[in-house]
């Protein structure tokens, strides 16, 4: 697997997860104080956005790795959840770097 395919996922986790904070502050503003509804819709646009990217990279990342389809949902709808991205993130990436790194290599006896 190319190193590409985790890196364009790991961009996209982080600034769908950054935006969904974004998004979050937004509408306490929009609700709970009366202020910023034309942001929160343009925040709201472009955090639409960027998940439909997102799902298109974890999807490639999943396909790619030979997930399961639970961990695949997981992952999919980790961009849904605040702070979740973070975590997940972090979680695939450890677990798929062995994969874009290859086997380590052997060493001899000398």
């Amino acid at each position: 697997m190319k190193k590409s395919v985790l890196t364009r996922y790991r961009v996209m986790a982080y600034v769908t997860a950054v935006m969904l904070l974004v998004l979050c502050t937004c509408m306490v503003f929009k609700y709970g104080f009366d202020k910023g509804e034309d942001v929160t819709f343009a925040v709201s646009q472009v955090h639409g956005f960027l998940y439909i990217i997102y799902l298109v990279f974890a999807f490639d990342l999943g396909s790619k790795a030979k997930w399961s389809f639970g961990k695949l949902l997981w992952v999919l709808l980790s961009g849904t959840i605040p702070f979740a991205a973070f975590f997940v993130e972090r979680k695939v990436t450890a677990q798929v770097e062995p994969l874009v790194n290859g086997p380590a290599p052997a060493v001899a006896n000398a």
